[in-house]
């Protein structure tokens, strides 16, 4: 029996991985959180000590690495680095930046491709990045790219960190949103944008629970 795979693409703070991780759970589809895997790989690079733009540095260590994604009886993705679960260390701000210079590297992408696209062999999956529906996963039967204003995601990114307990700037995250906005747009290995069969969805005066709805409308109205 084929599986069923929904590609959610779109820029940082869309809401991608909450609405994402909501609308698996309403449909009991596995849900994949792709950045996720990019920010475990930014977090060995830290801890190695080496720059994650150093491509030279990084590459050599990728098949050192044992990265596993498991779901825990909250029904969480849980990230695993060499058997450590990493789910709250990859969520700093500093290793959300990084995540995006690694996934710039084409060793590294090439290297998460394949546990990637074998979650949507073996699962009805929805899952979401920034290339899924273009590159990861070319073939889904649902894309959607989410979007909303710069500021609009750096108010919610705000918020977040501030329930996290972290302490963040707005202007500080509004420059790092449009900053990663123009890496992952720019970037010359499966840059963020919209596959032409995508439907887009725009959040920016939408709230979490209208903004699921408008996921779900589409994902019902395509399957």
């Amino acid at each position: 029996m084929k599986q069923i795979s929904i590609a959610i693409d779109g820029p940082s703070g869309a809401g991608k991985s909450t609405l994402a991780r909501k609308a698996a759970a309403t449909l009991g589809y596995l849900y994949v959180d792709t950045g996720a895997i990019y920010r475990t790989v930014a977090l060995s690079a830290v801890r190695r000590g080496i720059d994650p733009a150093d491509a030279a540095g990084l590459v050599p260590t990728l098949s050192e690495l044992d990265i596993r994604l498991e779901y825990g009886q909250d029904g969480l993705q849980h990230m695993y680095l060499n058997g450590e679960d990493v789910s709250q260390a990859i969520r700093v701000h500093e290793i959300s930046q990084h995540a995006s210079t690694v996934s710039a590297i084409p060793e590294v992408r090439a290297f998460l491709l394949d546990l990637q696209q074998d979650l949507a062999r073996k699962n009805n999956v929805i899952m979401d990045g920034r290339d899924i529906g273009t590159v990861v996963l070319p073939d889904a039967d649902v894309k959607i790219f989410l979007t909303a204003s710069p500021e609009s995601r750096a108010q919610r990114r705000h918020l977040e960190l501030q329930q996290r307990g972290q302490d963040a700037d707005f202007d500080t995250v509004l420059r790092d949103i449009i900053k990663r906005d123009e890496q992952d747009t720019n970037r010359p290995i499966a840059p963020l944008r919209q596959a032409e069969d995508a439907v887009l969805v725009d959040t920016t005066h939408l709230d979490l629970e209208q903004s699921l709805q408008a996921i779900l409308a589409v994902i019902r109205e395509k399957i």
